[in-house]
């Protein structure tokens, strides 16, 4: 697994062993990461949210194509040590904040322009994690939100439009952003 784009291209990221973590396979993250900028256009000064991070490969790739801070959220403790050592490998420790927490307990934080969910397939802990954000302030007004899924996994979070899903082998892209009331 390697950053895709940007200033840290081609580095190598580290996954914990066993199968508590999956990350986001490269050709995944690279369909993700194509859609984000053709939304965005850059992710130049963005604030970024990586939850249920892992390894932090998406955090990371944010960074490295010019996000000026990613706060990763993760409560594995597996999982939060190659975390860690990703984010020394890429010497963004300065950049970056690690809250070990789980995702549907979150407390307040500022505002978010990204904000990256990949949760564990099949746990709908997407909507919960989400629902608690929005409601703790970890979203812009304008935010984007990417959550992945399964291929097979209905997405419908309240409050939020969501674009067509575009699947991708076993995983599936949606793109949200909050519903604007009229």
């Amino acid at each position: 697994m390697r950053i895709i784009a940007g200033k840290w291209r081609g580095r190598a990221l580290t996954a914990p062993e066993g199968e508590a973590t999956r990350p986001t396979a490269d050709r995944v993250r690279e369909a993700l990461f194509s859609m984000l900028t053709s939304r965005l256009g850059d992710f130049d000064e963005l604030r970024v949210a990586d939850v249920f991070a892992g390894t932090g490969a998406l955090g990371l790739e944010a960074l490295s194509r010019g996000a000026a801070h990613v706060t990763f959220v993760e409560n594995d403790p597996v999982a939060i040590k190659a975390l860690r050592g990703n984010i020394a490998k890429c010497g963004a420790e300065n950049v970056t904040t690690v809250v070990a927490h789980p995702a549907e307990l979150l407390g307040r934080s500022s505002p978010h322009d990204l904000v990256l969910l990949d949760p564990p397939y099949g746990s709908g802990a997407a909507a919960a994690a989400l629902a608690r954000m929005d409601a703790q302030g970890w979203l812009a007004p304008h935010a984007l939100v990417s959550v992945e899924t399964s291929a097979k996994e209905a997405l419908e979070i309240p409050g939020f439009n969501a674009e067509p899903p575009r699947k991708h082998g076993k995983a599936a892209l949606h793109l949200l952003r909050r519903e604007i009331a009229t």
